[in-house]
């Protein structure tokens, strides 16, 4: 996607993007509406493009502590609110900036930047799904240095922290990306895309193997002062070695979950629709995936967890947050409606003042066992 010149930032210029038309959005969600909050009245364009629809958003109270700190062990990478919006999903952030105030956002976590420009998987590279989509975009970026060059000097003017999204295949390709991110002004921190194949290993991916997604984690580690995440894969059967490898190597924090391998059917029904056959599933339609990771990833490690899969509603959000997440990152329902992420900031604080809460921190963890429960590998959801 092409970035626009103009980018919303705060003052006069997040004042005037508020006055433009909204784009068309899939569905209006309402939001929960306190009896204290001043609550104002919106209109958004009806799905079908007729008549509008009117929603009832509540004013946040600016006396909710939404802050959090990704990096606690190194210095903080503290956002002054837990919603992300995802890689893959926002660009490099300034592409939605004339529909979204990104000073707004508690980070940006942006495309998938790899060392060498890359021109990604052949076509077709996205289609719809039940409660979903697949992506088979395969990395398509202009490679760091012309990332560096367009964004960075971008990036430094924002309030909002960029998290920069690595790529690689191999090691060395990690290290390298992240050494010319090491002390670029604007580069907040660094998010590990290891769903990668990893050429040292035949092509077998740093994110299914505990001991290769240690050892890319701790090269990166060496070779950055950086706040780091590692995103991790859903596609392994035992998620919590990996987790523990990657805390041990040093990560700051953990992402989960990048999208679940899958596959669509062409039409004729004669071969795969993707054109390199296999893609990544994400929307709703994982949530109850990552709800499960997080829950246990949550159990093992004493790490931040940054939950993704499937938010399109504070709803979503409370449930992650209850099984442990501290943060969240909204992605695919992006593309449906880019201002749900502002609008989630919002809708958070406005529950927590419902509960009589000055912080969102007593939702987090609400949901786990007072002890490591058994995994789910163990099959105790056959049990009778």
């Amino acid at each position: 996607m092409k970035a626009k010149k103009r980018v919303v930032t705060s003052g006069a210029s997040a004042s005037a993007s508020r006055t433009r038309r909204r784009p068309t959005v899939r569905r209006v969600t309402s939001a929960i509406v306190p009896a204290r909050p001043v609550a104002k009245r919106e209109r958004a364009a009806s799905p079908a493009g007729g008549s509008t629809v009117e929603s009832v958003v509540a004013q946040p109270p600016a006396s909710v502590d939404l802050s959090v700190d990704l990096a606690p062990r190194r210095g903080g990478l503290r956002l002054a609110n837990p919603i992300l919006v995802a890689s893959g999903t926002f660009g490099y952030g300034i592409e939605y900036g004339e529909v979204v105030d990104v000073e707004r956002l508690g980070a940006i976590c942006c495309k998938g930047t790899t060392l060498k420009p890359r021109i990604g998987n052949p076509p077709p590279r996205v289609t719809e799904t039940p409660a979903g989509m697949l992506n088979s975009i395969g990395l398509q970026n202009p490679g760091i240095d012309a990332v560096l060059e367009k964004y960075a000097p971008l990036w430094q003017r924002w309030s909002v922290p960029v998290i920069v999204n690595v790529a690689g295949e191999s090691i060395a390709d990690y290290v390298e990306v992240v050494r010319r991110l090491d002390g670029v002004p604007g580069v907040a921190g660094v998010e590990l895309n290891i769903s990668c194949p990893n050429v040292g290993k035949g092509g077998l991916q740093f994110a299914i193997d505990a001991e290769a997604a240690g050892a890319v984690t701790a090269a990166v580690r060496r070779a950055t002062g950086l706040p780091l995440l590692v995103k991790l894969s859903p596609n392994v059967a035992d998620v919590r070695p990996i987790a523990r490898a990657i805390e041990a190597a040093g990560a700051d924090a953990i992402s989960a979950i990048n999208t679940l391998s899958g596959i669509a059917v062409a039409r004729d029904r004669t071969r795969p629709l993707l054109g390199n056959v296999f893609g990544g599933l994400s929307g709703p339609a994982i949530k109850p995936v990552a709800l499960r990771i997080v829950y246990e990833v949550s159990q093992v490690v004493d790490i931040p967890v940054v939950a993704i899969g499937g938010i399109v509603e504070l709803g979503d959000v409370l449930d992650f947050l209850a099984v442990g997440a501290v943060a969240v990152q909204v992605g695919t329902a992006i593309f449906a409606d880019p201002t749900l992420p502002v609008r989630l900031v919002d809708e958070l604080a406005v529950e927590c003042a419902r509960r009589d809460l000055d912080s969102y921190r007593p939702l987090i963890g609400t949901a786990l066992p007072r002890k490591p429960g058994p995994p789910s590998v163990k099959g105790v959801e056959y049990r009778p």
